[in-house]
């Protein structure tokens, strides 16, 4: 008795999974030897795109400047002020170095547990990224519920852009005003401004009470390690008088 066996042809110098995948189906493979190969084309694919998006960053981010801090926010004569970037100043120095190298970017933002969490998602080709920022409703100075979201929204998404393409800013030259040399990094406010939060707290009860200063960022850095530790250590209260 003889037995004819199948044999499958299959280019030992195939470029792709997917030339393997064709080859494959022409040769009359067995469904499972096809659902591999599928398998084995779609992570191809994935890595193919998370390379081209990692080399398009790095190649976006090498031709960006330095984004120029053209808003000044003060609290008042003899009090202190920084100059901050807006959320058009970003886009006006981003997006034609972004679109040259084929890479978009978008919002999402949800709530929860009281926190507005902004999500910036970098795509290109299909391929896309995220990253999240959450920070509760900014309840300084005289704004309605609404401009409280709105307020922290903005703030977010500057920050959420500027983190997920690695970028940094530089003031302008502002006589003097927010020249100190050492600022807190963008994780350690929202990590300081989440422990806040979690306690019961308001940011504003820190700045004006537990701290003495007119914003998260303006915390000293020498400063951050012990009001983590205090923030975190205090009885959890119901509402936000601490």
């Amino acid at each position: 008795m003889t037995f004819e066996v199948q044999k499958i042809s299959m280019p030992v110098n195939a470029a792709t999974p997917m030339e393997m995948l064709n080859r494959a189906m022409m040769s009359g493979a067995a469904p499972e030897i096809l659902e591999r190969l599928l398998a084995l084309q779609e992570r191809w694919e994935h890595n193919q795109a998370s390379k081209a998006f990692d080399e398009a960053i790095a190649a976006a981010r090498a031709e960006i400047p330095p984004i120029k801090r053209n808003k000044t926010v003060s609290y008042g004569a003899g009090k202190a002020a920084y100059n901050h970037e807006d959320l058009a100043e970003i886009e006006r120095t981003i997006l034609p170095i972004l679109s040259k190298y084929g890479i978009s970017y978008r919002f999402r933002t949800t709530v929860a547990d009281k926190q507005i969490i902004v999500t910036c998602i970098l795509s290109k080709g299909g391929y896309r990224e995220e990253n999240s920022l959450p920070g509760p409703a900014d309840t300084s100075g005289s704004k309605n519920p609404i401009q409280q979201i709105g307020s922290t929204v903005t703030y977010l998404e500057r920050y959420a852009l500027k983190a997920a393409l690695g970028l940094s800013a530089t003031d302008d030259d502002d006589d003097g005003i927010g020249a100190t040399a050492d600022k807190l990094t963008d994780d350690q406010v929202a990590e300081l401004t989440r422990a806040i939060t979690e306690s019961g707290r308001t940011v504003e009860w820190f700045c004006n009470f537990a701290a003495k200063i007119p914003a998260i960022a303006e915390l000293a850095p020498e400063r951050y390690a012990v009001a983590l530790a205090h923030v975190k250590k205090l009885p959890k209260v119901d509402n936000a008088a601490g």
